[in-house]
Parts: C-alpha cells; sequence; structure tokens
C-alpha cells in the first residue's frame, strides 16, 4: 500500500471552501473513476495557524502503478485543478510517496456493560 501525501495552504476565509471542494468534488470523483486502478482512500489532515490554514492530504493506492495511472510517469508531481488553484495560497511543489509498513487501531474501550 502507497500513501501519496501532499502539503498546500490556504487563506482562513477559503479553509471551509476548500475542504468542501475535498470532501465533496474531489475525493468522490476520484473513487469513482480510480477505484478500479487501485485507488483505495483518503485522510485529510488541517491544522489553523494564526493566518492561513494548512491542509495536508494522504492519498492511499495499492502501489506505485496505481499511482502512476492517475497522476502520469510524473507522479511526485501534484495534480492540481483549476478550483484548487483558485482556493490554495501555496503549496509544495512535490508529492512525498510512504510505503505502509505496519498499521493497527487499538481496540476500542470496553463499556463496562455486560
Amino acid at each position: 500500500m502507497i500513501c501519496r501525501m501532499w502539503r498546500r495552504w490556504t487563506q482562513k476565509h477559503r479553509a471551509d471552501a476548500y475542504g468542501a471542494y475535498l470532501k465533496d468534488e474531489l475525493f468522490p470523483r476520484l473513487n469513482e473513476e480510480l477505484r478500479d486502478r487501485g485507488y483505495r482512500g483518503f485522510h485529510v489532515l488541517r491544522l489553523d495557524r494564526e493566518d492561513e490554514v494548512e491542509f495536508v492530504t494522504l492519498v492511499w493506492f495499492d502501489s506505485r502503478d496505481a499511482v502512476r495511472s492517475f497522476a502520469g510517469e510524473s507522479y511526485e508531481l501534484p495534480v492540481i485543478s483549476a478550483k484548487a488553484r483558485g482556493l490554495l495560497s501555496r503549496h509544495s511543489d512535490h508529492c512525498d510517496h510512504y510505503d505502509l509498513t505496519g498499521f493497527e487501531w487499538p481496540p476500542e474501550p470496553s463499556s463496562g456493560q455486560s
């Protein structure tokens, strides 16, 4: 499993619109177009800072070949729609790709009820 991680920033007054774009437009489209080509889902991290908001996306794929099917041979470059460009103030010029080597969610705490 490969995680494609990318960082970008937006002005505070555009942050909610950018978050909505990710949730309501981008990721549903990726699911529709790429689920049969190795796309496995996403996580979005948001950090509100004093003068801007940072977003980090973790997008999951089966393999680097699956990433290439989405981003092309220069897959380390970000893929940015015109709408996203209009909402962002700046962004990292590359995406990092990590191999998932371990994963575990801790078990839910017992409620103490039988």
